[in-house]
């Protein structure tokens, strides 16, 4: 429907300004977002629109709206890591998910359900119908997510949230934001669809293959790398 999709384009519209505010401009976890007045002028949308993407990062544990002070990035939350997660660079994002990620898709074919499958699904169906970086990046680690809860254990799904955390940090959504464009967003869709399909087939070898090649792609996107 139009009017469905102009609602979900608007609110794309406004994470995106969020997730370029925090990126470049500095701002931290204690930092004071604009107001909801100041991100629909800046946005060119609504205020309603706004508080829909509020709503969002507010459900992902991203802000703390507070009622008469403001909206602010909220704390990282030490219990996902058990004692905070460090300040880290792109590239040592990119070398851990290099040395996991592809390792966890034999466990996914042994162990993941049709539930899990229809997750993926969702996940991959909600990335296809992104357009801007804030929505699409939302789907994507929101898939990669999946990937470790798909191997039902604890501690490769604690790894995970470590890395997923990581990717919160002004550093890497900046350079992430940089690199991205529409010809390499829709690669990377076709690189998910791929992998995902060769978990849904039961083969360990092709998924592993295919999720080492999209990771490096992102690695080289990111960083400006050539290997």
């Amino acid at each position: 429907m139009p009017g469905q999709a102009s609602v979900v384009g608007d609110t794309a519209v406004v994470l995106d300004l969020i997730e370029r505010l925090i990126a470049e401009g500095g701002l931290t976890p204690g930092s004071r977002l604009p107001t909801e007045r100041d991100l629909a002028a800046r946005s060119g949308t609504s205020r309603g629109a706004v508080r829909r993407a509020l709503d969002t990062l507010e459900a992902q544990n991203r802000v703390l709206r507070q009622v008469g002070r403001g909206t602010f990035l909220a704390p990282q939350d030490p219990s996902r890591t058990g004692r905070g997660t460090p300040a880290v660079s792109p590239g040592e994002i990119m070398t851990a998910r290099l040395l996991l990620e592809p390792q966890l898709m034999p466990l996914v074919v042994a162990a993941a359900t049709d539930d899990d499958f229809a997750e993926m699904q969702r996940c991959l169906d909600g990335g296809d119908h992104a357009d801007g970086y804030a929505e699409f990046e939302s789907w994507d680690a929101a898939l990669h997510g999946c990937f470790a809860r798909a191997t039902h254990n604890n501690m490769i799904i604690l790894l995970s949230d470590v890395l997923s955390a990581s990717r919160e940090q002004p550093l890497w959504g900046g350079m992430k934001r940089r690199s991205f464009s529409a010809e390499r967003r829709d690669g990377y869709r076709a690189e998910h669809h791929a992998i995902v399909a060769a978990l849904r087939d039961r083969d360990p070898q092709a998924a592993q293959r295919l999720m080492r090649e999209h990771l490096r792609r992102v690695r080289d996107d990111i960083l400006g790398e050539h290997h």
